[in-house]
C-alpha cells in the first residue's frame, strides 16, 4: 500500500540519449516528458529536498525526468513486515458468497487473459512534496474474469482481499491474529481495470512489491493495492478490519456555522495533487520550473504556478502522455528570476473543475490526520 541516487542503468541510458539525440529524439519523446540535462544545464535543488535512504526507496523528484519510475526508486511498505512467500506452496483462494470457489496457482493465473497498462501509485501517507509515489507498467489478469467465473452471489456487497503478512491485534481486550486486508465494493472489483498483477515494468514482481501477486486498483491510494495476495472473499456486509476501519482513516472537520462537525472516512481514491519537482538552470542562464500532477483517473485540465506572492501563471502540460491513471508532467519558464530566496507553489485543476486546495483551506486546515495530504506544496529555493 503503501529513492535519490540515479541507478547505473538510468545514468547509462541518459548518456546514450545525450550522445544520440539527433537520431533518437522521436523515439525518446514518449518516454521522456522532461528532457535529460543538456551540456551546461544544472538542477537547482529545493531547500526542502529530503535526504536519500537506500533502505527506504523514494522517488528523487529533483533528478526525475523519466515518465516511468525505475523499480529501485519505487517505494514499498510492509504493514506486518515482509513475508517470505514460497511459490511452490502458494495458491490464490477465492471463496465466500460465490457459486463456485476457486484455487489457482501462479501458472494458472498467467494462462488467463491478461491486460497491461501504466498507472501511478501514491502512498496515502505521502506528504505534499514526498517521494512515496511512482509510475509503472503493470501486467496481470483482470479480477473481473475470476469473479464472473465464480458466480458472485447477489447478496455480496464487498470483495475482501487478504495478504500473507499477518500480526496480532488487540480487539476489545483480546488478542487476535489478523492478516493485512482491504476491501472494495463488488461494483468496483468488477472493473476490468482491477488486476491480479504479476509483472511490474516488464519484470516479475519482486518480494518487496508483493510477489507473486498483488492487487492493482488504479485511481486508489497504494493501501488498496494489496501485496502478497493469497485470498479473496465475497461478503454481504462491510469489512472493517484494522486497515479499513481503524487505521488509514482520515479525520476531517466540517464547518457548520459556529460549530465544527468531525468526520471519519476510510482512505480510498486518490486526491487531486501537484508539486514543483525541480528547477533547471539552462546554459543561457534562464530557469525552467518542472513538476508533476495527478488524480484518481480524472484528467488534469491545467496546472498553475505562483512564484513568491506573484500572480498565478499557467504551466505547459506535457502532451506525450495522457493515459487516464498516470501523472502528467508540466513545465514553466521562470520569467526574470532574481537572486535570493524564493517560494514556488503549484496548483492543479482537473477536468471536473476541482482545484487542488491550499494548506489554509478547510479541507486541509481541518484535517487532523496526515493521510491523503494533497495541499499545495510551497517549495523554497535560493538563487545565487
Amino acid at each position: 500500500m503503501q529513492p535519490t541516487k540515479l541507478p547505473s542503468s538510468a545514468v547509462a541510458r541518459r548518456s546514450f540519449l545525450n550522445a544520440s539525440a539527433a537520431t533518437l529524439a522521436a523515439a525518446a519523446l514518449p518516454h521522456f516528458a522532461f528532457p535529460a540535462l543538456a551540456a551546461g544545464e544544472e538542477v537547482i535543488a529545493f531547500e526542502d529536498t529530503p535526504k536519500f535512504d537506500p533502505a527506504k526507496p523514494r522517488l528523487p523528484w529533483e533528478q526525475t525526468s523519466e515518465w516511468m519510475t525505475p523499480q529501485d526508486q519505487f517505494f514499498f511498505v510492509g504493514h506486518y513486515g515482509f513475508p517470505e512467500v514460497k511459490l511452490a506452496d502458494w495458491k490464490l483462494e477465492l471463496g465466500g458468497l460465490v457459486g463456485k470457489s476457486m484455487s489457482l496457482t501462479l501458472d494458472e493465473l498467467k494462462k488467463r487473459p491478461s491486460r497491461e497498462y501504466v498507472a501511478t501509485m501514491e502512498c496515502s501517507g505521502n506528504g505534499p512534496t514526498g517521494g512515496l509515489i511512482g509510475n509503472a507498467k503493470w501486467k496481470g489478469t483482470p479480477l473481473s474474469g475470476l469473479l464472473k467465473e465464480a458466480k458472485v452471489a447477489p447478496e455480496a456487497v464487498e470483495a475482501v482481499f487478504f495478504a500473507a503478512d499477518s500480526g496480532t491485534e488487540k480487539i476489545r481486550g483480546a488478542d487476535y491474529k489478523q492478516n493485512f486486508a482491504r476491501s472494495l465494493p463488488v461494483a468496483e472489483a468488477m472493473s476490468n481495470d482491477v488486476l491480479l498483477c504479476y509483472e511490474m515494468n516488464g519484470q516479475p514482481l519482486n518480494d518487496k512489491h508483493g510477489a507473486p501477486i498483488r492487487l492493482i486498483v488504479p485511481g486508489h491510494y497504494g493501501v488498496a493495492w494489496v501485496k502478497w495476495l493469497n485470498r479473496i472473499e465475497l461478503h454481504d456486509r462491510k469489512y472493517l478490519g484494522r486497515f479499513m476501519g481503524r487505521d488509514y482513516v482520515t479525520i476531517r472537520g466540517e464547518k457548520r456555522g459556529a460549530e465544527t462537525i468531525w468526520r471519519e472516512t476510510s482512505v480510498g481514491r486518490m486526491n487531486l495533487k501537484s508539486l514543483p519537482s525541480r528547477v533547471v538552470k539552462r546554459a543561457d542562464g534562464k530557469l525552467v520550473i518542472q513538476g508533476a500532477a495527478w488524480d484518481d483517473g480524472t484528467p488534469i485540465k491545467r496546472v498553475d504556478v505562483k512564484i513568491d506572492s506573484g500572480e498565478w501563471l499557467q504551466a505547459k502540460l506535457d502532451e506525450s502522455h495522457k493515459e487516464p491513471y498516470t501523472w502528467r508532467f508540466w513545465s514553466l519558464e521562470w520569467p526574470a528570476p532574481t537572486p535570493g530566496e524564493h517560494t514556488v507553489t503549484s496548483r492543479a485543476t482537473n477536468a471536473k473543475g476541482k482545484v487542488q486546495p491550499a494548506a489554509s483551506d478547510d479541507a486541509i486546515a481541518l484535517k487532523k490526520t496526515y493521510w491523503e495530504a494533497n495541499q499545495m506544496a510551497v517549495r523554497k529555493i535560493k538563487l545565487a
